[in-house]
């Protein structure tokens, strides 16, 4: 079983109940055991459209899937609560990344691990840290308290 954190936001129709059905169908997913979820946070939209605010939250799982396996999984999660991609960094009912698959890098057509952007992003480093403030980023070598210190430091200058 390896270790993975899983990005999760939400800022169309019922934010909580997508969280929550999004939530219990990855909890039913073959050879995975869900470990804990993060606070949840309200943020603004990044890097898109015109839109809604987001609800965010970190969920701690273990899996034995393989990272290709968990993350057609989730695609198909996405899928399920309606997630259409029409719009680069649109509004979505769903989006589920993986963050951290144990301490692997992996770059692969589609699959890039850790998530190439979660460092620039308070919404993710943020419940990260309420379950994880020692994990370290294999790529920076860095834990997420150190990675989010420095979120805040950039981000106050």
């Amino acid at each position: 079983m390896v270790h993975v954190f899983i990005g999760v936001g939400s800022n169309l129709g019922n934010r909580e109940g997508n969280i929550a059905k999004a939530r219990s169908l990855t909890a039913q997913l073959p050879r995975l055991r869900f470990i804990q979820s993060s606070m949840t946070y309200e943020t603004d939209p990044m890097d898109g459209p015109e839109q809604g605010k987001f609800i965010n939250v970190v969920w701690e799982i273990e899996t034995s899937l393989t990272a290709r396996d968990l993350l057609n999984e989730l695609l198909k999660i996405e899928k399920t609560l309606g997630r259409e991609r029409t719009v680069k960094n649109g509004p979505r009912t769903i989006d589920l990344d993986i963050l951290f698959y144990d301490d692997k890098i992996i770059h692969e057509e589609g699959l890039n691990i850790p998530h190439p952007r979660f460092r620039e992003r308070w919404f993710v480093l943020k419940p990260l840290w309420d379950i994880a403030a020692d994990f370290v980023d294999p790529v920076t070598q860095k834990s997420i308290c150190e990675l989010l210190d420095a979120h805040k430091q950039h981000a106050n200058n």
